[in-house]
């Protein structure tokens, strides 16, 4: 864990972060233009690209992120914009103290990043801070050769570990420069 947070902070304090991009994705944007704003919740926030989306279209949002550097360069974006989100240094596997519930949980990226008992941590805080009928919008890399050594989930463990609190409604399939990818909206049970 240690050495996985020392890499994302050097990474962001070279400015050397390729996932950043500064740009939110059209899913997100389609699903901000048929939904009406509510509370939100970005997990992996980073430097607060989609908390500054969201917050400009009428969301009270929550960003969270366990890179001081992340977090150092989201708050400067949002002073600099005039908005206001409530942004924290955590990390997302311990969302204890974090009350809901939100409408939204977004998931740009972190989720794959996590070891397979952070990812297990991850799910109960997840179902616990998401309004029963509320979105859970995850962007993730998928294993497709559990031989491959990788930490990503693969689909079927995904809808495993998320179908007693969640309802999976759409799943796009993708490729990230030559890496399986999927975007996945779940919808909280009632």
């Amino acid at each position: 864990m240690m050495m996985r947070k020392l890499f994302f902070e050097w990474r962001y304090l070279v400015g050397r972060a390729p996932w950043d991009t500064g740009v939110s994705p059209p899913e997100l944007l389609s699903f901000i233009d048929t939904h009406t704003a509510g509370r939100a919740i970005d997990l992996g926030c980073g430097t607060g690209t989609n908390v500054l989306t969201l917050a400009r279209r009428g969301w009270r949002v929550t960003g969270i992120d366990f890179s001081r550097q992340a977090i150092r360069r989201a708050r400067r974006r949002l002073a600099a914009s005039g908005y206001n989100a409530d942004l924290r240094l955590q990390d997302v596997t311990d969302l204890s103290g974090l009350e809901g519930p939100f409408d939204l949980a977004l998931d740009l990226g972190c989720f794959h990043g996590l070891t397979p008992a952070g990812q297990e941590r991850y799910t109960p805080h997840l179902a616990r801070l998401v309004e029963p009928g509320g979105t859970y919008l995850l962007y993730t890399f998928l294993r497709t050769d559990p031989s491959d050594g990788l930490n990503w989930p693969a689909e079927a463990g995904l809808r495993t570990l998320f179908s007693r609190a969640f309802d999976l409604v759409d799943l796009t399939h993708g490729l990230d420069h030559g890496r399986h990818s999927a975007w996945i909206r779940f919808l909280r049970k009632t």
